[in-house]
């Protein structure tokens, strides 16, 4: 039976995935492995003969070599980021072997890859589940040539069926693609997808996993959202979408308290922190300034200072006919007049229904002075 023998080096024979699958396996060869069985020659001596092909001629069979024709695909594995291997199912009855994808004939494999690939690809739920339902031995973490496994494309696509069913098959929901270090839920955040990125992190997905620039999906989100131009109906419904993906991932980086105040600053550019006091009472603690509300910020960079209101203790209005508030302060012997942006509601609410008072007209300078005053 003849065999068929490889023309170029390994190295160039790894196969990009095409959405046209008459493209991506052209059904030139037979079913035949060159698989030697034999003690004197093994399948590790191919390789060489692979590379060594340029310079002589590629061996001629032996008598002692016998070549199996192969049944089909029965399993596959990733043996690495970009390479896969199968089990082979002999038609001789020999047991079953693995080979790397290179060493057997593409339309073999084209006959076991294409259906996942093009259900993937298409984010079709019912064919990847008949596939996996059918327990023909796949890895659901099989790899394409540049690294990128199933969870990565219906991730990309918004399939949220899709990511929970490969989530339920076994799916590494962390994996990174050779091209970029790219995992699932950096496709959910560059391809603005706010809800298969709360799906993966429900599921457990990481969402510190970086990529080769550093960058976690968070990062990502964020930097094509400052990329995207304000003011452009053409984009509104993006950044909407951005700043959903972003509020998502916040939610799972980080556990939000309300800041008192900014005690201190250190750093420059993207390393600037401030040291900030909770109003919870927790320890003071330094977090990156994107993470603190600008107007906190803005006011920090402004020098104002800050105290602890106790109590509002009077109303008035003031020169420009906004209401103003009499604040009593925990840290400061006399009360201050503060406009209202400045004065926490809760303690304008407390003291509306202590005094049980209309709120003043614009148009005069009534003031309101509680009890609270004489104390």
């Amino acid at each position: 039976m003849e065999a068929i023998f490889l023309t170029k080096p390994a190295s160039h024979l790894k196969t990009k995935h095409s959405p046209n699958p008459k493209h991506l396996f052209p059904s030139k060869h037979k079913s035949i492995l060159p698989l030697r069985r034999t003690r004197t020659r093994t399948r590790t001596n191919f390789p060489a003969a692979i590379q060594n092909q340029q310079q002589q001629e590629a061996p001629k069979p032996t008598e002692d070599e016998s070549y199996g024709e192969v049944k089909g695909l029965i399993a596959s594995r990733a043996v690495d980021a970009a390479a896969m291997e199968y089990l082979i199912e002999w038609k001789d009855g020999h047991a079953p072997s693995w080979l790397p994808a290179e060493f057997i004939a593409k339309d073999v494999v084209a006959e076991y890859e294409t259906p996942w690939w093009t259900a993937a690809k298409k984010a079709d739920d019912s064919a990847l589940r008949k596939i996996l339902d059918s327990a023909d031995g796949r890895d659901v973490d099989a790899v394409d040539a540049d690294g990128r496994t199933a969870l990565l494309f219906v991730a990309g696509l918004g399939s949220e069926p899709c990511v929970k069913l490969l989530a339920e098959a076994g799916a590494n929901l962390d994996h990174r693609d050779r091209s970029g270090g790219l995992a699932a839920l950096h496709m959910a955040a560059g391809y603005v997808r706010p809800g298969v990125a709360k799906v993966l992190l429900d599921l457990g997905a990481d969402p510190e996993v970086a990529d080769e620039r550093g960058r976690t999906a968070l990062d990502l989100a964020r930097e094509i959202l400052k990329a995207t131009p304000r003011g452009n109906p053409m984009q509104f419904g993006r950044r909407i979408g951005l700043e959903g993906v972003i509020r998502v991932l916040e939610g799972a980086v980080f556990e939000y308290a309300e800041v008192q105040e900014i005690v201190e600053r250190r750093g420059k550019g993207e390393n600037l922190e401030y040291l900030v006091r909770w109003k919870d009472g927790g320890a003071n603690e330094w977090v990156k300034a994107k993470f603190v509300a600008e107007d906190l910020v803005r006011d920090y960079e402004a020098g104002l200072e800050y105290a602890v209101a106790q109590a509002v203790i009077g109303r008035r209005v003031g020169d420009e006919g906004t209401p103003e508030f009499l604040v009593k302060w925990a840290d400061l012997d006399e009360p201050t007049w503060e406009p209202q942006e400045n004065v926490d509601p809760e303690l304008v609410k407390a003291f509306e229904e202590s005094t049980n008072q209309a709120q003043p007209s614009i148009n005069g300078p009534a003031v309101v002075v509680s009890n609270q005053d004489s104390a």
